[in-house]
Formats: structure tokens, sequence, C-alpha cells
């Protein structure tokens, strides 16, 4: 193999990636880090100013446009399901339909919550920031720990990001394999997701122990929230309303863009009979949308920023490294290198890496005919193995909400989940790959 000066100044075109990686691991705002990245992409190609702008141009088009849309939009159904108390509803009746008498059924209750409103709102902090108020009281009640209560909601949260038919995450996976939903959650989702509540389970029982005297202490103060009549009636319709448009996806083999008419139909029609005008539905789709405008940026500069590294042959080049690993690991080496190359070396929005990876390592998946199913489970894996690995925004917001201020118990947790992820991602790709 011919290793010359050209495919060296390819093959280092990919330090885009890892100075785009210190950036963000520096804590430099990522829209900052990762336009830095376009310009040194640009450099790396020589790129004049009508290419650059042909290039942002073409973005706005590109599936990870659409995917920081279908993001904005999730972000404005969340709105209008606050609004209309749909999203706590849902929560109050999984938690009294299973009873909180007791820490087993608080702790059961906190994580099908935190699952079924996460992978309807599509957002971990926007979802638990929905159950904390309805869970801190119950949680006072039988006295469940505040460290043990946030590591239960962060890992069922991270999960549901899996597990969602429209959650970013899923949405991104789906576009760039092709796989179909059933199958992705059946053989992928919900064995990362099982092994994951497992293992946080178990931690969360010692934790609870150990940490038995941080305790809630305001139950005189915490105001039931009690649905009404119309506040249940239109939950009611938003889940038959939320289950059609699932069945009838299924059913047409409706592709990602199929999302976006979800998310519109449900926000407009869940207010209508929540009561709420036209006008006051649309600001809260607008105003959600406005949360997430800054991803939704970044997503545009992604596009450019992962293209300029292929037109300057980077991802070529990292092939040609990767072809003799199929002498040495072959197949599972590939996976495995793959997973923890987006658990560790890529910190970014989980459909961004999944881009990413699938981008960097879909050549030599394809020449070692590493079966599709086995590759998104290790891109899939790698998404939920950084949040648990380093303390991100997502650890910080079940912590706020929880009211904890113990990080150690969140990074005790974080990297018992993720030793554990790591031997699964071993495990998987010698047996499937």
């Amino acid at each position: 193999m011919n290793y010359d000066l050209a495919f060296w100044w390819a093959l280092g075109s990919l330090g885009i990636i890892i100075v785009y990686t210190i950036l963000v691991f520096r804590s430099v705002d990522p829209l900052i880090a990762t336009a830095i990245g376009v310009g040194l992409g640009f450099i790396f190609n020589k790129s004049n100013p009508i290419e650059m702008g042909k290039s942002i141009e073409s973005s706005l088009s590109s599936f990870l446009a659409l995917v920081g849309f279908i993001i904005m939009l999730g972000r404005g159904l969340g709105e209008v399901l606050s609004e209309t108390k749909v999203s706590h509803t849902l929560v109050h009746k999984i938690v009294y339909g299973i009873g909180i008498n007791t820490q087993f059924r608080v702790k059961v209750g906190t994580i099908v919550s935190s699952m079924v409103i996460v992978a309807v709102l599509g957002t971990l902090a926007g979802g638990i920031a929905i159950i904390a108020p309805i869970l801190r009281p119950i949680a006072s009640d039988v006295k469940l720990s505040r460290p043990t209560l946030a590591v239960l909601m962060q890992a069922s949260g991270e999960e549901a990001l899996i597990l969602g038919p429209f959650t970013p995450p899923m949405v991104a996976i789906l576009g760039v394999t092709g796989l179909a939903y059933l199958h992705l959650i059946l053989f992928v989702a919900i064995p990362i997701s099982l092994v994951t509540m497992i293992t946080t389970w178990v931690t969360a029982n010692r934790l609870q122990k150990t940490y038995k005297d941080e305790l809630f202490n305001y139950k005189s103060n915490a105001q039931q929230f009690l649905p009404t009549l119309r506040q249940s009636i239109t939950t009611v319709f938003f889940l038959l309303g939320f289950l059609a448009c699932i069945v009838y996806g299924l059913m047409t083999h409706a592709k990602t863009s199929y999302v976006i008419f979800v998310m519109l139909f449900l926000a407009i029609a869940t207010g209508l009979i929540g009561g709420m005008s036209l006008k006051k539905i649309f600001e809260l789709i607008i105003s959600g949308m406005q949360k997430n405008f800054h991803l939704f940026i970044i997503f545009i500069l992604l596009d450019p920023f992962l293209n300029l590294v292929q037109s300057a042959g980077g991802f070529k080049a990292l092939m040609q490294l990767f072809i003799p690993l199929e002498a040495f690991g072959g197949k599972p080496m590939l996976n495995i290198l793959t997973g923890l190359t987006g658990a560790f070396g890529m910190p970014a929005a989980s459909a961004a890496v999944i881009k990413m990876l699938y981008t960097t390592f879909s050549p030599s998946a394809l020449v070692m005919q590493l079966p599709m199913t086995t590759f998104a489970f290790s891109i899939l894996l790698a998404t939920r193995i950084t949040n648990f690995a380093y303390p991100g925004a997502n650890m910080f917001a079940a912590m706020g909400f929880a009211e904890s201020s113990n990080l150690k118990a969140m990074v005790i947790n974080g990297l018992t989940v993720t030793a554990v992820q790591v031997l699964f991602l071993i495990f998987y790709s010698l047996a499937f790959s």
C-alpha cells in the first residue's frame, strides 16, 4: 500500500476532527468549535469564497439540517404538551398507577415515567424538568435519597432517547442505516437499554444505602398535581394520535421527513383539543423552536464540516489504514473501534456523532461486510457511553432537578455503566460481527 505525501496530507485533514474534539473538551461553545472546524476544512480544500457559499447552501438541504429542524419541532411540541398539561398528566397516571407506598415502586415509577416523557418529548432535560416536581415529594414520602433519584432519572432518560421513534438519535440512526424502526428497537435499542438500566438499578440501590441521609424535606409544601377532566381527555387524544402516527409510519415505511408532519400534527391537534387557539399553539411551537435554534445552526455547519474532511480525502485515507485490521481483529475489531471512537473521541450532539461515525467508518464496514445491525449497535451505544463517561449537560440536569449536589454519586454510576457498556460492546461485536 502506497503511503505517499498525498496520503499523509489527506489523513492529516482528520486533524480537523481532533481539533474540534479538543475545543469541545475545553468547554468551547460547540457552535464556535464547529465553525472553526468548517474554517479549517475550507483551508485544507483551498476553497474560494464562491465554493464556501455553495457548501453552506447545500447543507441547508442536507440530512443533518433535516434532523436539526426536527429537533427544533420536537421542542415546540414539548412546549404545547407542557402548556396543555399532557406531560404532567402522563407522569401522574404512571406514578400513581404503579403506587407510591414503597421505595421499590417509586423507583419503578421514576424509571417508567422518565422513559415515557423523554421518549415522547425527545429531550432529557425537558422531560425531567416536567416529571421532577411530581417525583420529588413522592421520593420524600418513602425516604428515597436525592442522589438515587438523580441517577435513576438520568439513566432512564438517556435510554429513552434511543427508544422513542421520533427522538433525535433514533431519527438519525434510522436515516443513515436505512434499517426499520422495529428491527432497531428489538436488536439494538432494547439490549442497550436493558444492560444500562440493570446496571443502574444495582448501583442505585448501593447509592441509596451510602447516601441514605441525603433526603428531601419539603412534604408539607408539596402541591400534588391533579389532572382535570379536559387534561385527561387531551392526554388520551395525544396518546391515540401518537400511536396512530407510529402505526401509519410503520405501515407505509415512512422516511425521516414524515417526522415533520408528526410533530406539527400532534402539536396543533393536541393544542386545539386542550382548548388553545391556533395563534397560541404556533406561539408555543415557535417559542420552543427558538430554544433549540443554536442546535439547528450547529447541524447546518456539521454537514460542510464532514463533507470538507471527506473531500480532502481524510475518511478515504483512514479506510486504507483500517482495512489491514481485518488480518488482526477483523470485523469485531472494526466494530469495537467504531464504538470506542464515538464514545470517547466525538463529544457532540448524539445525532451529529451518529452521522460522523457513519461517514467515517461505513466505507470500511462495507469493505469488510460488517452486518448493518451490528454496525448500528456500536454507533448507537457510543452515544450512550459518552453521556455516562463524562459529567455533561444531561448528568448535571438530572442532579439539578433532583436537588442533589452529589456529583460523586453521579460519577460512580456513570463510570460503572460505562465499564459495563464497553464490555457489552466487545461481547456484542465478537458475537454478531
